[in-house]
């Protein structure tokens, strides 16, 4: 595939000594804006992976803003055990971005989470200064994903931080009606964009990516 932008490897250190295979994908001409996106995959003990994102991060950079993916502890190249309900890998998002703020000399990042990624970067928010807003993709607010990962919701549904909640309507998950009511209370700017018919978390990131 033809691309606008350059992209490179990289290894970036957790503060635990986990090791993550990173990749940042810069475009070719200048930065639009001051700030980078940093794409989080979903679940890992499912297959979820960096590569999985490369589609978005192509798209941001072909439209001049830097993006990064990593592969969470466990997964691909990166050292370490994942974990089952993803408290571990919130410290792979918190070193990540601390690396684009030192490494790349952005302030501002954008974070954006699919899937089972989503309520990861969400406990991810307040812990890194350097996020000034969050994208979730799918958010698996439903019942029996709440087994897992219920114990993140708390941390994104009170962070002030802007947040854009991006749903199929037939969504596996979560419906729309338990997106609605997650959100009712939540401080901050809030918005959802739901995709009509989409049933599929990785259909609706290329979707936005698209948009």
């Amino acid at each position: 595939m033809s691309t606008s932008c350059t992209i490179e490897s990289i290894t970036v250190e957790t503060d635990d000594g986990i090791k993550l295979s990173t990749r940042v994908f810069r475009p070719i001409g200048e930065l639009n804006g001051n700030f980078a996106v940093v794409l989080v995959h979903p679940y890992s003990i499912l297959g979820g992976c960096q590569g999985l994102m490369r589609g978005i991060a192509v798209r941001l950079a072909d439209k001049g803003y830097a993006a990064v993916t990593f592969d969470m502890r466990g997964v691909g190249r990166s050292t370490g055990r994942p974990s089952l309900t993803g408290f571990a890998e919130i410290k792979d998002v918190v070193s990540v971005c601390k690396w684009v703020n030192q490494n790349l000399s952005i302030g501002r990042i954008l974070l954006v989470g699919s899937s089972a990624g989503a309520p990861i970067a969400g406990s991810a928010v307040d812990k890194a200064e350097q996020v000034v807003g969050y994208v979730s993709l799918g958010y698996p607010f439903g019942y029996i994903a709440s087994i897992l990962f219920g114990r993140h919701q708390k941390a994104i549904l009170q962070s002030p931080k802007p947040k854009l909640f991006v749903m199929g309507t037939n969504d596996g998950f979560t419906s729309v009606k338990q997106l609605k009511n997650k959100l009712k209370s939540a401080p901050g700017h809030n918005e959802t964009r739901l995709l009509e018919g989409v049933i599929c978390n990785i259909c609706a990131l290329t979707t936005t990516a698209e948009t």
